[in-house]
């Protein structure tokens, strides 16, 4: 929901300060690696059980994010390569929050209740799958009630509870696990009527340009062949 209703909005205020970290000498790509680095450090220290430290922290790893794209198009370096890395960054960054809260359950409690956000990734990697497979297909996978956006607000919201009570953290994380699996149903009928109308016609890449010219020619050098005969 975020990304579709406020993430615009968000990039156009944060160009300003993209422009100014690109005047410093900063680029996308080291900002991105902070943020790497910032998530495991985040990591450890809510792991630890230093939840109000952790959340500090969490939403320092927000601030990298968030400026990479802006430090990208500031300085004209916006590329496939990019957007390629920057993804992978955000699921090894979330993958290594939610470590640490799994690791902080697993040594202040008895039960299996480390498994919760060990679910709710689980989930979330299903919701980032589905989209990234609708879109290598011609599909639209956006939106849902808990996308990324949403759990790391989330998230943040049950770290400041749970430095305050231990059983509030576990009331997040089970709303969180709700929403992430709604979600998750929502992406699937959403592929699965756009699918059920009919495959889109992607535009042709360079691959299928190349492959294209390829089987010309191959019709063409056929064809004079069979001319000589």
């Amino acid at each position: 929901m975020f990304d579709g209703n406020f993430r615009d909005q968000v990039d156009k205020n944060v160009q300003p300060v993209g422009a100014a970290l690109v005047n410093m000498g900063i680029t996308a790509d080291v900002m991105t690696l902070v943020g790497i680095g910032m998530s495991a450090v985040a990591a450890v220290v809510i792991g630890s059980g230093n939840l109000a430290i952790g959340l500090v922290l969490m939403i320092c790893t927000g601030l990298p994010d968030l400026l990479d794209g802006a430090i990208a198009k500031a300085a004209g370096t916006s590329s496939m390569r990019g957007a390629y890395f920057d993804s992978v960054s955000d699921r090894l960054t979330d993958i290594m929050l939610f470590s640490g809260v799994a690791w902080h359950l697993s040594a202040t409690r008895d039960d299996q209740m480390h498994m919760l956000p060990v679910a709710i990734m689980g989930l979330a990697v299903m919701i980032s799958y589905q989209r990234a497979k609708a879109e290598s297909l011609g599909f639209d996978a956006k939106g849902g009630l808990m996308e990324r956006a949403e759990r790391f607000i989330a998230l943040g919201v049950g770290l400041g509870l749970g430095s305050i009570n231990a059983s509030l953290l576990l009331v997040v994380l089970w709303v969180m696990l709700a929403l992430t699996a709604v979600t998750a149903v929502q992406r699937f009928f959403k592929v699965w009527k756009q699918a059920s109308v009919g495959r889109p016609t992607p535009a042709p890449g360079p691959v299928t340009r190349r492959r294209a010219r390829e089987a010309r020619r191959t019709t063409q050098s056929a064809k004079r062949k069979t001319d000589r005969r």
